[in-house]
């Protein structure tokens, strides 16, 4: 083996071995039996891969702690669902550098157990947080789409920052109820398996008020209305581009098509809002 090759499996073992430590870890800390179980096997199962490089290499690793205590943060934050998908999402550049080293089978062999058993075990954990993703997509995608068309209208129609955040926390606040009570009335009427109504009410509304008001904030403390409107815009898409990333990681699905179709709903309904809020301004000839 040559030097660059050894460095190489010594990598890989480095993360295998640490990858270990955080599902063990992990599955102390999960409070439902079967996810401890599926993560207590996954742990087992990164052990065996480290255990196997090593007797190519002839040496043992140690893990990298930094990279246990930033995945463990996130599992407490996020989920251990989205934690979990990210670590394996990087796994997964690991499996095709496992595929070059054709001169060695156990290797090979990782690269399909990664691909495969890890990928199956994965998708075995259930998660509350899941169960209620689509309350929470229905809470943001309807208060970002509707609520950022409604407040670049407000802008052009009142001019007055303090007024367009007044107007707009009032706006939000009857609009986040309103969702919310209608998730509860949908969620009761479809009886979806694993969903309680009044928790998918407080998923949606919630996701909805405090979008609400983090959009609403530049308008309380700028003076001037359209750099307000301006750091609004901003804050929306870097929730749409935050939320969308979580929720690509955690469903598995693609980012860029997502984030694309939010973004643009968004910026699309506020800037016809904000055209009609410039014509109806114009045509009555109120002024704040």
């Amino acid at each position: 083996m040559n030097p660059q090759t050894k460095q190489s499996f010594l990598k890989f073992q480095k993360t295998e071995l640490t990858e270990s430590v955080i599902y063990h870890r992990l599955s102390l800390r999960e409070k439902d039996p079967q996810n401890a179980k599926v993560l207590e096997k996954i742990a087992q199962e990164e052990a065996k891969h480290h255990d196997i490089i090593a007797q190519i290499t002839g040496q043992r690793a140690t893990p990298c702690r930094l990279k246990i205590i930033w995945f463990i943060f996130l599992a407490r934050v996020f989920g251990i669902t989205f934690a979990v998908k990210l670590m394996e999402g990087n796994e997964g550049h690991a499996a095709q550098e496992y595929r070059t080293y054709e001169s060695f089978p156990a290797v090979q062999k990782l690269a399909d157990d990664e691909d495969a058993h890890e990928a199956a075990l994965i998708n075995l954990i259930s998660e509350e947080r899941l169960n209620y993703m689509g309350s929470v997509v229905l809470g943001l995608s309807d208060a970002l789409v509707e609520f950022t068309g409604a407040l670049a209208g407000f802008t052009f129609a009142l001019q007055n920052p303090k007024l367009v955040a007044l107007t707009g926390a009032i706006t939000g606040i009857a609009a986040a109820l309103s969702m919310g009570s209608s998730e509860y009335l949908s969620s009761k009427t479809e009886k979806a398996e694993g969903k309680h109504p009044i928790k998918a009410a407080i998923y949606t509304g919630g996701a909805y008020i405090l979008t609400v008001g983090l959009l609403v904030t530049p308008y309380a403390l700028l003076d001037n209305v359209f750099v307000a409107l301006g750091l609004m815009l901003f804050l929306a898409l870097l929730v749409i581009a935050s939320f969308t990333f979580y929720y690509a990681v955690a469903k598995g699905e693609n980012f860029k098509g997502r984030f694309l179709e939010m973004a643009g709903l968004s910026f699309g309904v506020a800037a016809v809002s904000f055209f009609i809020g410039f014509l109806l301004q114009k045509f009555t000839g109120i002024e704040a």
